[in-house]
């Protein structure tokens, strides 16, 4: 099920994270080349990323779609 992201935290590892629309998080992370994600590394860019859908997996597994 997709959801907004409305936020993003730094975790224990400081890792970001997207706080989501229904109240899951999923991590963001910019870790080349697995995963290409510059734009978590600066304010701006997160910003312009507020209310875009990410597939919460979380909402997935509880059935909640």
């Amino acid at each position: 099920m997709q959801q907004a992201i409305i936020g993003f935290h730094l975790d224990d590892e400081n890792h970001w994270v997207a706080d989501l629309a229904c109240g899951h998080g999923q991590h963001v992370r910019h870790n080349p080349p697995w995963q290409n994600r510059p734009w978590v590394m600066t304010e701006q860019g997160r910003t312009e990323k507020l209310g875009v859908r990410l597939e919460c997996k979380k909402c997935e597994e509880h059935g909640l779609i």
